[in-house]
This record gives C-alpha cells, sequence and structure tokens, in this order.
C-alpha cells in the first residue's frame, strides 16, 4: 500500500514538539495534495529550518525533490529525515537504497513494514478497499478452487496457514474451506484486529522466515500456505519458498501473489514494494511443482491497475 496523500492515506506523521511548525507542515500537505509541490516545497523548507529535527517534513520535503526530478537535494532530505529520526518510522533508508545510496537489508524492510501497519492498522482496510481496490484474496481463493478442482483434488483443507495476514481479509475469503486456520503477521496492531474477528483457530506476530522455521521445528504441517501482497515486502522470494516447503503437508499448496515488472530480476519500486519478474517466481519455487502461474491486478493505485503474479505451486 503506498501510505501518502496520494493514495488517499495520510503519510506517517510524528510531531516536531511545536505546535505552529505542525501546523505548518500540514499546510504544506494541503499544497502538496492540491498539485502545487513548488509551493509545498517552500514551506517545507521554512519548517526544517525552524525545526531541523523534524523528520516527517525532511521526508516530506525529500519526497518532493525526487518526484521533481532533483536527485542530489532528494538524497540530502532522505539522510536528514534518517538522522532525525533513528527508527525510521518513515523508511528513509529504504528510499536510500532505492536511489542507490545504501542497501535494502530484510531487517530495515521488516522495521519499516512493522512500523507502518502497526501505524495504519485501524484504517488498513478502509484504505485498501476504498482506495485500492485490493481484491487479492479474492483472487486467490478463486484460483485455488479452480485449480483444485482441475486436479480432482478435495476443495477443503485440513489446515491453512496465512502468511501476513493483516487484518484477515485473506482469513474471511478462505474461512468457509479450512477446517483450522493459522495467521502471522509482523504487525502487532494488525493481529489484534484480526483476532477482533474471531475468524482464526490461532494468530501469532512474528516476522515470516523465523515463525515459519519455529513451525517446521514443532513439526506443523500445513495443507495450504497462503500469501496475500504480503511478499512485495520480500526481495528473496526463493528463501520464503523453501520456508514454506519445510512445513507443506505432501501434495500441500503454496499460493501466493506478488508485484511484477517486465524485465529480469527484482526492482525496489517508488512504494518501497518489490516487483519481481516471472522468471524470479519460478525460479523461486523451483523446489516446489509450479501448478499456476499468471498475471493479475490485486489493487489500482492512482487510476492504475497494478502489474502483478499469482503464482500456486505444489509440495508434489
Amino acid at each position: 500500500m503506498r501510505l501518502d496523500a496520494r493514495s488517499g492515506v495520510q503519510p506517517l506523521f510524528m510531531s516536531s514538539g511545536d505546535l505552529l511548525v505542525d501546523r505548518r507542515y500540514r499546510w504544506a500537505l494541503e499544497y502538496l495534495a492540491g498539485g502545487d509541490r513548488v509551493g509545498a516545497a517552500d514551506i517545507l523548507q521554512q519548517v526544517v529550518a525552524a525545526a531541523p529535527a523534524f523528520a516527517a517534513a525532511w521526508f516530506a520535503l525529500a519526497e518532493i525533490r525526487e518526484a521533481q526530478g532533483e536527485r542530489g537535494g532528494a538524497v540530502a532530505a532522505f539522510r536528514a529525515a534518517r538522522d532525525a529520526d533513528p527508527h525510521d518510522l518513515h523508511g528513509a533508508r529504504l528510499r536510500l537504497a532505492r536511489l542507490g545510496e545504501g542497501e535494502a537489508t530484510p531487517e530495515l524492510m521488516q522495521a519499516h513494514v512493522r512500523r507502518v501497519f502497526d501505524q495504519h492498522a485501524p484504517h488498513f482496510e478502509e484504505s485498501l478497499l476504498r482506495h485500492l481496490d485490493y481484491r487479492g484474496p479474492q483472487l486467490l481463493a478463486a484460483t485455488v478452487g479452480a485449480v483444485t478442482r482441475a486436479a480432482a483434488r478435495p476443495g477443503r483443507f485440513a489446515s491453512m496457514l496465512d502468511l501476513g495476514c493483516g487484518t484477515g481479509l485473506a482469513g474471511a475469503a478462505f474461512r468457509a474451506r479450512v477446517d483450522r486456520l493459522t495467521g502471522v503477521d509482523i504487525s502487532a496492531a494488525m493481529i489484534e484486529a484480526a483476532r477482533r474477528k474471531g475468524l482464526y483457530d490461532r494468530l501469532e506476530t512474528g516476522e515470516l522466515l523465523a515463525f515459519l522455521a519455529a513451525e517446521a521445528a514443532a513439526q506443523r504441517q500445513y495443507d495450504l500456505v497462503i500469501a496475500a501482497d504480503v511478499l512485495v515486502y520480500v526481495e528473496n522470494l526463493g528463501a520464503v519458498a523453501d520456508a514454506v516447503r519445510g512445513v507443506l503437508t505432501p501434495r500441500g499448496l503454496f499460493a501466493f501473489t506478488v508485484e511484477t515488472h517486465a524485465g529480469e530480476g527484482v526492482l525496489l519500486r517508488e512504494s518501497l514494494r518489490y516487483a519481481h519478474g516471472a522468471a524470479c517466481v519460478r525460479a523461486a519455487v523451483a523446489g516446489l511443482d509450479l501448478v499456476h502461474l499468471a498475471e493479475v491486478a490485486t489493487r489500482t493505485e492512482r487510476g492504475q491497475a497494478v502489474p502483478g503474479l499469482l503464482a500456486i505451486a505444489c509440495a508434489c
């Protein structure tokens, strides 16, 4: 999810500690929402001059400079945002990595995703469904159903693991065909939102690879593992697929969506989400039998469908 004013979701915010400075910052955002980047940038430069440790303002200024093609100015502002916030709530280090000024390590991505989704859990579903026309769980459920019917397999699963379950949108899409449903998410706030729905038999807060390793060590297995719109935050799909293979029952299915692009390899997009080429997806599931791979669009951003892929692999 693109968490900024352009997607209908307010950007992350940490106060400067000065109400007047905060007001000018919000004034700049209003200019930006109205399409006046120059005016917004002028105000933000005044804001950071008055409050040099105001990370949110530095980050907003950096984004404007990047959008205007001012790479050097953007890098400088992203660095200032990073230095002003040791926890890097906004993900400035990831933006610097995308600009070639650092490395997008898994640890940085995990920290960024956790903080973003903890903060946005209260309005997460409204943002996805109303502003982004999100339909990933429905596409996965329909495709898993079609694949099982074509293979003359049972359409019901004894156990399912929902990786990156969020608030439970995928759990709702699959609950009727699953006997036991487990969900895991990196965000504790998301897990609490999912828990309130009463859909899951078990919910855990944790990082995907660590959770999968623990499940394998405990010899817990699943007939179906899904990952709806979560692997966009993972560069190395192969590591996840290998870990999933360790918890699949014989003939178990791994169904997931990713964003994609026409080229090769993996791209870190402006949205700080990874896009994986089709060849990358095929290589990632080489230890499984890829039974389905098709182009899909699980969301719309800025009026345009975001290109993606839906894959289903089998432990056959």
